[in-house]
């Protein structure tokens, strides 16, 4: 007899989160004990249903491990995993002893190619190997789930034969996975569906789904299976695990969330808490999230485009379908690059508090996009020195127009630079120690500076190799100083504009025509 759907709205969806199993599955993302009871806590708090802590069968830690997050979890199902074998369900019996909710989690494949390449048994086998653990798993525990392994593979009549045998043994939750990630939405969706229409007792259990990413197909895979009547969906933090990884938690949630007007389901996952869970198990597996990973990537609520930031600005849904706070990030973020309108850039100078005129902004973007040509990304402090340098800077006598180094270890170190005082222009050429010095004694020659260098510094401004480089100088002349700055993404450059700021300021001051002779004359000027 064919078993209709529910409709009742807003059904629950239960999460199984296999983070600490499957996810760990991944190679390279092995976790210590005191690590897995730290994503554990983090998960009971994120609101999971299931944790499956581990396979207490496949080593000393994993047993450990599962037997101190059952002792640890106050309200969350503990699930550990164990094959369809006695001293495998036995020992995840005792890892779970003091769980307060504990689930065992015993499977056996049902595709033929796993039955005889891997298993080496029959049919009627297998379905004697089902009965005969999950009988024995249920002497050991209320709470019984039954994994048919490659589901998905398999021929359909006998995953139903399968299924029933689990059920009718007492097996609460039945799960049938795409553990190869072999499948598709629309032929997952309707083995699901068969299922429901076909085993007998399918009403006496939960139908769950495990989806593998083989194909960038799980999250899809399992948004089918829950149309399809499946009701537990078993999912990673991040979509870590074996291969290509596993259907990702985050992403499943979300779309249930963001798109409640096509699907009439719900979860009790407190969205909020994904963020931080998703850095807790980066952190600690070592598996750096790519920038655009869906929800929690880095870029997930970022914008560069200008016509996207221009949106975002006026009306945040016009280029955003969720908000950042609903996963529990603060705000989106403008990032600004070449790609930045001026109507993000304006946002952003008053963001950090500066107050500017039209022409003061209109100059300040035209050096940002000269900047943002050169690096990726541009930082509120490379920013606050484009401020400085433009708006803030002290009037300047000269201005660098043109510089060149030579240089290298077998190579005298050469300076050749172009400096302009109003419309009049000077070159001069250098030597020195190294290629700082041989630009500053250029511009010494150049100015009829005669001061002393009292002090060098230089920083990076932000991260990366792109990164602009501050470089500070104190200068000295007839016992007055002065501090010069310059920022750039090359430190020789970014070293001349310091020393011709720290040039300037200390003449303006000063006030000396000879410090002015030496250029002057280049040009046959008269003093």
């Amino acid at each position: 007899m064919k078993k209709s759907i529910e409709t009742a709205t807003n059904e629950r969806i239960y999460i199984f989160d296999t983070t600490l199993r499957d996810g760990e599955q991944a190679p390279g993302a092995s976790l210590n004990t005191e690590e897995k009871l730290k994503v554990a806590a983090q998960l009971e708090k994120l609101g999971v249903d299931i944790i499956e802590a581990g396979f207490p069968a496949a080593s000393p830690g994993d047993f450990e491990a599962v037997e101190k997050i059952a002792k640890s979890v106050k309200k969350t199902i503990v699930a550990g995993l164990a094959r369809a074998m006695k001293k495998d369900i036995e020992a995840c019996g005792k890892a779970l002893k003091h769980a307060k909710r504990p689930r065992i989690h015993t499977f056996i494949s049902s595709s033929d190619i796993h039955l005889k390449h891997l298993f080496r048994k029959t049919r009627e086998e297998a379905l004697e190997a089902t009965a005969d653990a999950v009988k024995f798993a249920r002497k050991l525990s209320d709470d019984v789930e039954f994994s048919a392994q490659d589901a998905s593979r398999s021929e359909w009549e006998f995953l139903a034969k399968m299924i029933e045998t689990a059920i009718k043994h007492g097996a609460r939750t039945v799960n049938v996975p795409d553990t190869v990630g072999y499948t598709t939405p629309d032929e997952y969706g309707r083995m699901v569906a068969y299922l429901r229409n076909h085993v007998s007792n399918i009403n006496k259990a939960i139908i769950s789904v495990h989806c593998h990413n083989d194909l960038g197909l799980a999250v899809a895979n399992s948004i089918s299976a829950i149309q399809n009547g499946a009701r537990q969906v078993e999912c990673t933090i991040n979509g870590i695990g074996e291969r290509a990884g596993n259907a990702s938690l985050e992403e499943i949630v979300m779309v249930l969330k963001t798109r409640a007007d096509k699907y009439a389901y719900h979860t009790n996952i407190n969205t909020k808490e994904i963020y931080k869970t998703s850095r807790l198990v980066s952190t600690l597996t070592g598996f750096m999230i790519q920038p655009n990973k869906a929800i929690v990537g880095n870029n997930a609520f970022a914008h560069e485009s200008g016509i996207h930031q221009d949106g975002i600005l006026k009306y945040r849904q016009t280029y955003e379908i969720m908000t950042p706070q609903e996963i529990g990030v603060p705000e989106s973020r403008l990032v600004l690059g070449k790609h930045s309108g001026r109507h993000a850039f304006t946002k952003r100078l008053e963001g950090m508090g500066y107050t500017l005129d039209t022409t003061a902004i209109n100059a300040l973007f035209e050096r940002f996009k000269e900047l943002a040509d050169k690096k990726k990304s541009v930082y509120d402090e490379d920013i606050e020195a484009l401020v400085e340098e433009k708006v803030f800077s002290t009037v300047e006598l000269y201005q660098l127009n043109y510089l060149h180094i030579s240089a290298g270890s077998s190579t005298l170190p050469t300076a050749t630079l172009k400096i302009k005082k109003g419309e009049v222009e000077a070159q001069e050429a250098a030597t020195g120690d190294g290629p700082v010095d041989a630009v500053f004694n250029a511009i010494d020659r150049c100015t009829g500076f005669k001061g002393k260098l009292e002090n060098y510094s230089i920083k990076a401004l932000t991260q990366g190799r792109d990164a602009q480089g501050e470089v500070t100088v104190t200068l000295g002349l007839n016992g007055d100083e002065a501090n010069g700055r310059g920022v750039s993404t090359d430190i020789i450059e970014a070293s001349a504009k310091a020393y011709l700021n720290g040039v300037n300021k200390l003449l303006l001051k000063n006030g000396k025509k000879s410090a002015k002779a030496a250029f002057d004359i280049q040009k046959g000027l008269k003093l």
